[in-house]
């Protein structure tokens, strides 16, 4: 499998009385799946109001990453939009819930850009990143620009300055090169 496919990661939790224990990452068993990342950054993200939209989001070679995404307090709907020059399924998109409950994990390769919007209060997010931040190669697309419909309250997305004046998925010219994996047409 390649490390360009978006995967839906499900950890095994093991419960009893006092609650449940899971691991969180395990290069073993991310290997078996066919993701072989070398992780060097831990992010951790709370958004106070429901509705926050952070993203799209990605970093532009030679300091492109992949992310490990998943949700420790509330619900996001997590999102990944397929930024790779050439492909078939450029500017689609896939998303998934995440949320502390499941306890699911999100992999998104380098390639595509991430996006979350929370649905929950105070709810945060963690991800393990295969790049260090590297402020030249920040990049992001706008959040309205790509055709999501997006889970939003009516007095819409709550959105940083920076996310408010990114470039439309149009005005964007990739850097990202197509590995000859499509975008798969769901996340099991």
């Amino acid at each position: 499998m390649s490390l360009s496919r978006i995967m839906l990661i499900k950890p095994r939790r093991f419960g009893d009385e006092r609650g449940w224990f899971m691991e969180t990452w395990s290069r073993r068993a991310l290997a078996a799946l066919g993701i072989e990342a070398e992780f060097v950054q831990d992010n951790h993200s709370l958004s106070r109001a429901v509705g926050t939209l952070r993203g799209l989001h990605f970093q532009t070679p030679p300091h492109a990453q992949g992310k490990l995404v998943r949700c420790v307090a509330g619900r996001v709907m997590d999102y990944a939009l397929d930024i790779r020059r050439g492909s078939p399924t450029y500017g689609k998109w896939l998303g998934a819930e995440l949320s502390a409950a499941s306890g699911h994990q999100l992999w998104i390769p380098a390639g595509f850009a991430h996006a979350f919007v929370t649905l929950e209060p105070d709810t945060e997010v963690v991800y393990k990143v295969t790049d260090d931040y590297a402020p030249a190669n920040d990049g992001g697309i706008r959040w309205d620009s790509v055709g999501i419909d997006w889970p939003l309250p009516p007095a819409g997305p709550v959105l940083s300055d920076k996310d408010r004046s990114l470039p439309s998925l149009a005005e964007f010219d990739s850097p990202f090169p197509y590995d000859g994996e499509p975008l798969a047409a769901t996340l099991d």
